[in-house]
């Protein structure tokens, strides 16, 4: 594989570690807050929720809108339900958006919760958003909302997640996330490559990719099948070591199977710094 000449990265606010005034230390302290409440609420700690959930917080879900008390409730009967099961669901929670003052904070994320059913793994996704305010000089959950991801926003994750993998040589995603019969044409080669190809390049490849950015990103989506188009602009070094830059538009196609997205095939264009591409209408 020779994905570094095209890789994917997602360009959304939801990518950012901090906006606005929010220092990257502050940035960091509140992903952990929220980290932090994230496992008490996988374990059911109601101690440690009702210490940082403010006595008038809301919480706007799907179910209606619920104070503190049913909230908490909430959380630690569904913890105990999980203990309960042979094999109970699992959460991550990733991709952070943090912005600040000194005295309330905005913090956004996605959730990936895996579970089994019928014996069949299953993953749903959704992206969360909490307001803080610091009371009594430490931070409190005044409101929370989310909402489950379409798979449009599924698959522009999914685009990042790519870029993630390609940066750290995780072929470990590449064997998750590729079809079985997965086609990679290299966008500077020509050369067709399938999963068990692509998978090997990531493991022995000498070729790095250090930074990556995407524009013109455009997902469109039809029953099994979907289509992510859009234009990257990579940096890295060859396997000499030499450092390249390099521009290109990309076609990645992905279907659905037992209820997950997956890399079909794709296939990208070098371009020049100036082409661009012409947005679908």
């Amino acid at each position: 594989m020779n994905r570094l000449s095209f890789v994917p990265v997602l360009l959304l606010a939801a990518c950012l570690t901090a906006h606005g005034q929010t220092s990257s230390a502050d940035a960091k302290s509140l992903e952990e807050f929220d980290r932090a409440w994230g496992d008490a609420a996988l374990r059911g700690d109601r101690a440690f929720l009702n210490s940082i959930i403010a006595d008038d917080f809301v919480n706007l879900g799907l179910g209606g809108i619920q104070g503190k008390a049913e909230s908490i409730d909430i959380l630690v009967k569904q913890a105990e339900k999980n203990k309960a099961m042979p094999t109970p669901p699992k959460s991550s929670f990733d991709y952070y958006m943090v912005s600040s003052t000194p005295t309330t904070a905005t913090i956004t994320h996605r959730s990936t919760t895996t579970s089994m059913a019928n014996g069949k793994e299953e993953t749903s996704y959704a992206r969360s958003i909490h307001f803080l305010e610091k009371r009594g000089g430490k931070w409190q959950v005044v409101s929370n909302a989310g909402h489950a991801l379409s798979d449009a926003e599924v698959l522009m994750y999914m685009e990042h997640e790519w870029n993630d993998a390609d940066i750290k040589k995780d072929a470990a995603w590449f064997e998750r996330n590729y079809a079985d019969d997965a086609t990679d044409i290299s966008s500077r080669t020509g050369a067709i490559n399938g999963k068990a190809e692509t998978v090997a390049d990531v493991k022995t490849g000498k070729t790095t990719m250090e930074w990556a950015e995407l524009s013109d990103l455009h997902p469109r989506v039809d029953g099994r099948f979907a289509v992510v188009t859009g234009v990257n602009h990579v940096k890295g070094r060859d396997d000499k070591g030499v450092p390249f830059e390099r521009w290109a538009s990309f076609t990645d196609t992905y279907i659905k199977r037992d209820g997950r997205w997956l890399v079909w095939a794709t296939e990208g264009t070098e371009i020049k710094k100036e082409q661009g591409v012409t947005k679908p209408k």
